[in-house]
């Protein structure tokens, strides 16, 4: 039995364009900022002697790949399906923590934590979750409604969790991908139509990426260079194993 039976498209369409914005604004704003001192502390400069990496270019085009690789997926996850959850539900805001939804019916509350992908969870925060659901039933328990606390993930598919080829029962339930937008709005083919919502967008905001992008590996090529390069252009691997690695 789904929340919904029904959604609004425009409210839909409106979350999703303005997580696109605040997606590539944040994707952008990261890539201007990265300093190449900083990442080259973090980054293990044995494994690209080990690659036989030879220039400037070829570390940094490893180094910014992974970079925005690593940045996007966090950005993305952070900003974009919890307001197209909200909209899709109409349901409002949470304010107690570690729960972003919360919908109230006349005799239901369900208590929504949206997520990204099926796999951010670990024991610990798997444990903090149940203790955020059990803490914030006790507003239904005072309305003596029932209490529905639900994980949400935005892609992928999610299995029961079994032990000794029983499934283990949670104060929770876990949906992802299509069963969870299913479950917001009522319909089947939503987590599809979500791609149909983003119309043009991304290709509004990828000439801006891509510049910035550009620009950023420019800047890094010219500051690798300056910094851990010979007169001769070829890499001083010492200077650079030292200031990753040395006192």
């Amino acid at each position: 039995m789904s929340i919904r039976n029904s959604y609004d498209e425009q409210a839909v369409v409106s979350a999703i364009a303005n997580a696109l914005e605040t997606f590539y604004a944040s994707l952008i704003h990261n890539i201007d900022k990265i300093n190449i001192k900083q990442i080259m502390k973090r980054k293990n400069p044995y494994l690209y002697r080990a690659k036989a990496m030879q220039n400037a270019s070829e570390i940094i085009d490893s180094v910014l790949s992974a970079y925005v690789s690593s940045s996007e997926e966090t950005i993305f996850g952070n900003c974009f399906f919890e307001p197209v959850a909200i909209a899709a539900s109409n349901g409002n805001k949470a304010l107690a923590e570690g729960i972003d939804i919360m919908i109230n019916e006349p005799s239901t509350v369900y208590a929504i934590a949206v997520k990204s992908g099926t796999s951010v969870f670990n024991a610990d925060s798997k444990k903090r979750q149940e203790q955020n659901f059990n803490a914030a039933s006790k507003l239904a328990q005072q309305g003596k409604l029932r209490y529905v606390p639900i994980i949400g993930y935005g892609y992928g598919k999610k299995k029961p969790t079994k032990n000794d080829g029983k499934a283990i029962p949670k104060i929770y339930t876990e949906l992802a991908g299509k069963a969870f937008w299913e479950q917001l709005t009522g319909d089947p083919d939503f987590y599809k139509k979500i791609i149909s919502f983003m119309g043009t967008l991304p290709e509004k905001y990828i000439i801006e990426y891509k510049e910035a992008y550009n620009k950023a590996f420019n800047r890094l090529v010219r500051d690798f260079s300056n910094e851990f390069c010979k007169e001769d252009g070829s890499i001083d691997w010492d200077k650079l194993v030292e200031f990753n690695s040395g006192d």
